[in-house]
């Protein structure tokens, strides 16, 4: 890493509802989708839901430790801090966040 933060962009879907963020860096890919018990969009236990995978292998993400989050900044951090890890320790294929 180079020390600049990922930049997550909003992800524009059809479903107005939904609140998805996505950000690139260093072989991975991040999510953050905002979820809740009820109304529309995403459900799940209320918050900030971030997770990753490599963008050169086809599996499914492994949710960061910690989701979900309160705030989308938190989500963020925590995906800065998931990079720092799998960039310096290599991801883990068996690891489930």
């Amino acid at each position: 890493m180079n020390g600049t933060a990922m930049q997550f962009v909003r992800v524009v879907s059809r479903v107005e509802q939904m609140e998805i963020w996505n950000a690139n860096r260093n072989g991975f890919s991040f999510v953050i989708s905002y979820e809740s018990h009820s109304g529309p969009g995403l459900q799940g236990r209320t918050g900030f839901v971030a997770s990753w995978r490599p963008i050169d292998q086809n599996r499914s993400a492994i949710r960061v430790g910690g989701s979900p989050f309160k705030t989308l900044a938190e989500a963020q951090e925590a995906c800065e801090a998931m990079l720092g890890h799998l960039t310096t320790d290599g991801p883990n294929p068996g690891e489930r966040q």
